[in-house]
């Protein structure tokens, strides 16, 4: 599976200078936050791909403009084709009462009223952040904190990716693009645009988790669209 990942800055050639060349073959596409919702529509419809999406510190304009035909996955495990996808957007808060902004405690929370969905599924393939997990991409300044209970999510699901942005490249001379996390997670950072090539083993087939209800419910779900 090709999987375009972008975030925090609109790449001009995948937009202003659009050359199609670059997109061939992608099935998917997944955004990390701070875009501009007309530039995800753009790609959803250029690229004729899904496009899935969490909110950064940025997208608070997400509200009344969201991205049109684009799914919003923040807070919950999306299933694509078998590739289970959980979203949480937002960084650590900085600003008091700011949109998509978040303590430890909060974020925490956040994770607690997913925990259930995550269970049914048995684990998730990707965790899909704008913020970094605490320690690995981030900076020590508070609005580029990372959060620890991502590297706790990490070690209890060791997902195959983690892919966040928040932390542009020009901001350090220490810019981690890819990092290996201690749980065997590969973590990276995609700011502006980062193409990947997901094998089909990094996930389970369709129905073949190892969760006997959620399995039984994709298989019901498969039977019901091919009686059609």
């Amino acid at each position: 599976m090709k999987v375009l990942v972008v975030a925090d800055e609109e790449n001009k050639g995948l937009w202003d200078y659009f050359d199609p060349a670059r997109v061939k073959g992608v099935d998917l596409i997944l955004s990390c936050g701070d875009l501009k919702s007309s530039y995800l529509e753009f790609l959803c419809t250029m690229v004729n791909c899904p496009v899935l999406y969490v909110k950064g510190n940025h997208d608070g304009h997400y509200t009344y403009k969201p991205p049109l035909g684009c799914d919003d996955i923040d807070g919950k495990v999306y299933d694509f084709k078998g590739l289970r996808i959980l979203g949480l957007g937002g960084s650590m808060r900085y600003i008091p009462d700011a949109p998509n902004q978040y303590t430890e405690e909060e974020m925490q929370q956040r994770i607690k009223k997913i925990r259930r969905q995550v269970t049914m599924m048995n684990g998730f393939d990707i965790l899909l952040t704008h913020a970094p997990a605490k320690g690995y991409g981030d900076l020590p300044d508070l609005p580029h904190n990372g959060f620890q209970c991502f590297n706790d999510l990490m070690e209890k699901w060791k997902p195959k990716y983690m892919f966040h942005g928040h932390v542009h490249q020009n901001y350090s001379r220490d810019f981690q693009r890819e990092t290996i996390h201690p749980s065997g997670t590969r973590i990276i950072n995609a700011y502006d645009s980062y193409m990947i090539e997901i094998p089909d083993d990094a996930h389970p087939a369709p129905g073949k988790t190892g969760s006997a209800l959620y399995d039984l419910y994709v298989s019901m779900k498969f039977r019901r669209r091919n009686a059609f």
